[in-house]
This record gives structure tokens, C-alpha cells and sequence, in this order.
């Protein structure tokens, strides 16, 4: 596994909940912050709303493993659980209120992007005034390839090579990452491999 940098990078996104239920998608973005390619960020609020959403994508793992997966993301990332954003929740304002949350845990953590699957939950006129940009997943990790195509092939290289049950190849990653609504980021690594 890549190890982390000493210093954190200075670019913060904030991951939804929604592209930290699939496995393969959040390990891949987890790796690619392991890198310093990016600071990633989150709230309690988002993994509690992962927890519970780990039922649809993922019913055949068992919640105290999903629990012991997010326990791991906050001891590997000390500094990605952003406090202290309730208070800024309702002074926002989005077509969905119930993605008020996860603008103002951004603001708070000075995120310069918010990665959801999906984006029109967070119109860019509303995040315009925060300097904050919406990068659904595969846009996300489409730039990091482009900032660094040799750290991405090591990434998507070593989680396959470390995953024994069931043993993955970089292809059988790559297929799942597909399926994780990464389907541009998956052709673009497959030629570079």
C-alpha cells in the first residue's frame, strides 16, 4: 500500500457518503489520498448516512465490518473528520436540504471540491460564493490520473495485489471500479496499463 506523506496535501475534497459505500471505489479514492494526491475529507454525519446505506450496496458484509472500515479511514486519516459544520447546516441553501450537511461540513473543512455521485444535488451557483467546486467520482479521479498516471497505476496495481480474498487482479479492480460508476477513469487507466 502507498504509505502517506508527512505533510498533507493542500487540496481537500470532501467525500459523500454515496462514493464510500462501494468498496472498491472508496479504497481506490482512500489509496490516491494515501499518496497526497489530495486531502480527503468527511463528517460523522456522512459515514453515519454510508452506514446506513451500506445495506443496499453491500448487504453481505456485516455492519460492525463497515463500522470497523470507517473506524480505519478516521485513524489513517486523522485529520478528514470535519466538526463543527452544524452550525453553518441551516444557514445553506441547495435543492435538497438533506445535502445541506455535506456543503457545510466542506466549508468547514475548506474543501475545494465535493466528490457525490451525483452532482446536481449541488447546483455550482449555490457553491460558487464558497470556492467550492462539485467532481462526481470518475471526473475526480479522471484528473487525478492526468496529475499523476504513474501514482494511479501503482494504486490500482497494489490493492489487487493485496486483496486475498477473493485474490483480485488490476482487471478484476478495474471491473469493479466500472461498476462503481467509474466507467471513463476505468478506460483511461486501461490503456495506460
Amino acid at each position: 500500500m502507498p504509505q502517506p506523506s508527512l505533510s498533507p496535501a493542500p487540496y481537500a475534497a470532501l467525500l459523500d457518503g454515496c462514493v464510500l459505500v462501494p468498496v472498491s471505489l472508496a479504497d481506490t479514492l482512500l489509496r490516491v489520498a494515501e499518496c497526497n494526491l489530495y486531502r480527503p475529507l468527511w463528517s460523522q454525519r456522512i459515514i453515519d448516512e454510508a452506514l446506513s446505506a451500506r445495506h443496499r450496496g453491500h448487504p453481505e458484509i456485516p455492519a460492525p465490518q463497515f463500522v470497523d472500515r470507517f473506524d480505519q479511514m478516521n485513524a489513517a486519516f486523522e485529520a478528514a473528520l470535519v466538526a463543527g459544520w452544524e452550525r453553518l447546516e441551516n444557514q445553506l441553501v441547495l435543492t435538497g436540504p438533506n445535502d445541506r450537511h455535506v456543503l457545510a461540513a466542506a466549508i468547514r473543512g475548506s474543501a475545494g471540491s465535493i466528490v457525490p455521485n451525483n452532482t446536481r444535488d449541488f447546483p455550482a451557483a449555490a457553491l460558487q460564493e464558497f470556492d467550492i467546486e462539485v467532481t462526481d467520482p470518475d471526473q475526480f479521479l479522471l484528473d487525478q490520473l492526468d496529475l499523476a498516471p504513474q501514482v494511479i497505476a501503482t494504486v490500482i496495481r497494489e490493492p489487487a495485489g493485496d486483496t486475498r480474498r477473493p485474490s483480485l487482479s488490476p482487471q478484476d479492480l478495474l471491473s469493479r471500479l466500472a461498476l462503481a460508476s467509474v466507467p471513463t477513469f476505468v478506460d483511461e487507466v486501461r490503456r495506460l496499463l
